[in-house]
């Protein structure tokens, strides 16, 4: 294939989209949990993994779609995120600046000594070899282009998770009172905001995503118990190009990523990936600190 007929290819277009709008539903909680709390939580991609096996077994054993255990699988999640910002994190943050400082230092080793404990949890309970399961995988044509059940399926779950949370954001009191934490944590005392309240609903909304991209995942690839870890990866890429709190803009930037990693793959080789990935997180860190769609914000 001709990299002008690669580029102008309507497959690769559908691969980018459905990529996109699952690193958007990644992102979504990450961008939650670090916006309103200020912690790197490294630990997020192992999150959708544990989602990936709970929709495993409920398909294998229980024979139940993944698409039906779907809502209970996001609820145990954000239980799961809930439990852990009352149990630990917020035991964490005391009462003082000087806690909550300490705590935004100390996240990063925080959350990657959660992840080695899941991961090898996972991999004793489970083994480390890679699971898979095949469910919704009839293809369908449109204009030429198959498309199989899952994908139109996690393509149309992520889209709308995503476009619901955006507007929850930006409509709702409850969605407004986590942006004003966002963006302005200290003022957002002042005017009377209960901060706690809004800190545990972002651990529970971003578990509950991720364990929700994790479900749909599982019905696309393989995974393991240690294949959580790019999806961090690219969640903070989204969160850098689209600018920390910003979901519509997130919801751009994660279609972006998409697009470069189908397109990048396609034109070069699918062993490439990781390093597209990477590649792109490094550029993003270098060339758009401040987020892609933010500075264009400030020059408006």
């Amino acid at each position: 294939m001709s990299v002008v007929a690669t580029l102008l290819s309507g497959q690769l277009l559908f691969a980018a989209l459905v990529t996109g709008a699952i690193y958007a539903l990644v992102a979504l909680g990450l961008n939650l949990v670090y916006g309103t709390l200020r912690m790197l939580n490294v630990a997020h991609g192992d999150v959708v993994m544990l989602g990936a096996y709970a929709a495993y077994w409920t398909f294998s054993g229980l024979g139940v779609s993944p698409l039906v255990a779907a809502p209970a699988i996001a609820m145990l999640g954000a239980l799961a995120g809930w439990l852990l910002y009352r149990g630990v994190i917020r035991r964490l943050l005391g009462s003082g600046a000087t806690a909550s400082t300490r705590l935004e230092g100390n996240s990063l080793l925080l959350f990657f000594g959660l992840s080695i404990i899941v991961q090898n949890a996972v991999a004793l309970a489970f083994t480390p070899n890679n699971r898979g399961y095949s469910h919704l995988d009839q293809v369908h044509q449109l204009a030429g282009v198959a498309m199989t059940g899952n994908r139109i399926a996690a393509l149309a779950i992520a889209g709308a998770t995503c476009v619901g949370a955006a507007l929850f954001l930006s409509r709702s009191l409850a969605g407004l009172s986590m942006r004003a934490v966002i963006e302005r944590r200290e003022a957002a005392y002042i005017v009377g905001i209960d901060v706690d309240r809004v800190q545990a609903a972002s651990f529970a909304i971003g578990f509950a995503s991720a364990a929700l991209a994790g479900v749909l995942l599982s019905m696309l690839e393989q995974f393991s118990p240690f294949s959580g870890f790019p999806y961090t990866i690219a969640a903070f890429i989204v969160i850098i190009l689209g600018g920390l709190g910003n979901v519509a803009a997130g919801l751009g930037a994660a279609l972006l990523l998409g697009v470069l990693e189908t397109y990048g793959v396609a034109l070069t080789s699918a062993n490439l990936r990781s390093v597209l990935l990477y590649g792109v997180f490094v550029g993003a860190l270098l060339l758009f600190p401040r987020g892609l769609f933010a500075r264009r914000a400030v020059r408006a």
